[in-house]
């Protein structure tokens, strides 16, 4: 069934189409709300309560972009309200010893997603929706500073928090393992 005709029909509140839509784009929706999730079970009621709201407010959807993109959003923003502003207060910040380097470890280039989607999930909240929503979802600072009602600079200090925090993280799991 194709795109349009599943919109059309979860419109009209069909159920075989709402199933159909359901069934088609869970599996990527679950890898977006993955990416905010601390665990898999997490992400599945993320997921969940996305689709609710995908099949309740599909009748105001316009085709003026991508249906993708729009229920990607839906997702995105889902997973972000179970995290408040007061979430980037709490961050440690335990990276005064981290030192920045050039060097790309030969383990980076080798890593698989499901390798690096553990180590991003290993960030604490804040850092870890910054981080994807700038480097995966392709969000600008100031765009992220208006999902997550914060300032543009938190966003790109977040971010850079995040970076370096995963980069150790990495370094540390690679000596482990030599």
């Amino acid at each position: 069934m194709d795109e349009k005709t599943i919109i059309i029909g979860c419109q009209k509140q069909l159920p075989k189409y709402q199933r159909e839509l359901v069934h088609k784009y869970s599996p990527m929706l679950l890898t977006v709300a993955r990416r905010y999730a601390y665990d898999k079970s997490y992400a599945k009621d993320i997921l969940q309560e996305a689709l609710v709201k995908i099949l309740k407010s599909i009748v105001k959807y316009e085709e003026m972009g991508s249906f993708e993109a729009w229920i990607r959003k839906i997702v995105i923003h889902t997973a972000l309200k179970y995290f408040d502003k007061s979430s980037f207060k709490k961050e440690f910040s335990g990276l005064d010893n981290v030192k920045p380097t050039n060097d790309i470890p030969s383990a980076f280039l080798k890593m698989d997603v499901e390798y690096l989607m553990n180590h991003i999930n290993k960030l604490p909240i804040g850092y870890n929706q910054v981080f994807n929503l700038y480097a995966i979802e392709g969000y600008s600072h100031q765009e992220i500073g208006k999902m997550l009602n914060i300032g543009e600079s938190t966003s790109r200090s977040q971010l850079a928090r995040a970076r370096k925090l995963l980069q150790a993280q990495i370094l540390k799991a690679q000596k482990q393992t030599a």
